[in-house]
């Protein structure tokens, strides 16, 4: 939900900092949110009878704990986030529930994955941030086997998504230093274009590639809609910078906004995304000499 157009180096940064804490402090609201795309990659776990699965940009985990319920106990799920502070969290998960799933904190551009390690690459929402895309995908690519699928969810535009820019369409008149959006820069709506997306993934070595549009009704309970967005994406980064009057008014100001999607006790909303689906059947780019 972030709305800055970072570098690596600021996306560490922004995920082992206020992004990541903010994610961490608001796990359960989000994992119950985006159940319904958990379930979706679940699904795909099972119906390709997957047992190595890569989950890019697993955040605190829920996705990755999921595909290692289905995948079973002779099933290897391995988590992978820019953010040391989710991973950490996602471990705790992990043990608690008694999961062989495992985690790791690096950058998916540049990691050394063992390569045709993996038969099943998923993701929920963790591809749209990166500063190269096709380097991104040329690495994973090496790091799946000979017909692995990709399976990744990703926001289509903006303007198909009102409810993830209502926040910071009420606060920009009230918070001059709110970051715009720059079309295709790393952030939540960079996976816009299906078209740019094909031609990130052709170019990375991926085939059969099939992008369609998806719209999934999320759900959340209306008493966790203040927090939700004082704390995460653009505003609740500026937000923390603020006087407490400036706060006080932003925050009445958007509840108001926040009016459309407010149904009884609960928060309602359709999110618009891909289901972006790819296979390795080309062979693997080399990995750069850099």
């Amino acid at each position: 939900m972030d709305a800055t157009q970072p570098t690596p180096t600021d996306q560490a940064v922004l995920w082992n900092g206020r992004a990541g804490r903010a994610w961490i402090d608001a796990q359960a609201t989000l994992d119950r949110m985006f159940a319904p795309f958990e379930d979706l990659l679940a699904d795909t776990v099972r119906a390709t009878s997957a047992r190595r699965v890569l989950d890019v940009g697993c955040g605190t985990g829920g996705t990755t704990l999921a595909a290692a319920r289905v995948a079973g106990a002779q099933g290897d799920c391995l988590g992978v986030d820019i953010s040391e502070p989710m991973v950490a969290v996602a471990r705790k998960r992990a043990a608690g529930e008694g999961s062989t799933a495992r985690f790791i904190a690096a950058d998916v551009q540049a990691h050394a994955f063992e390569a045709a390690s993996f038969d099943l690459v998923i993701s929920r929402f963790g591809v749209m941030f990166f500063d190269d895309p096709v380097a991104a995908f040329a690495n994973l690519r090496r790091a799946s086997s000979t017909h692995a699928r990709l399976r990744a969810i990703a926001w289509r535009s903006a303007a198909e998504n009102p409810y993830m820019t209502a926040a910071e369409r009420a606060a920009a008149p009230l918070l001059p230093n709110l970051p715009v959006r720059a079309p295709g820069a790393p952030g939540q709506f960079a996976f816009a274009d299906r078209h740019r997306v094909a031609s990130i993934l052709q170019e990375s070595g991926w085939g059969e590639i099939d992008i369609q549009p998806i719209d999934v009704n999320c759900t959340y309970p209306e008493k966790e809609l203040v927090g939700y967005f004082t704390r995460l994406g653009a505003v609740g980064q500026v937000l923390e910078d603020t006087d407490e009057a400036t706060r006080r008014q932003v925050t009445d100001t958007l509840r108001t906004a926040f009016d459309p999607f407010v149904h009884g006790d609960e928060v309602r909303f359709t999110a618009a995304c891909w289901m972006i689906a790819a296979t390795a059947t080309a062979p693997p780019a080399p990995a750069s000499a850099s």
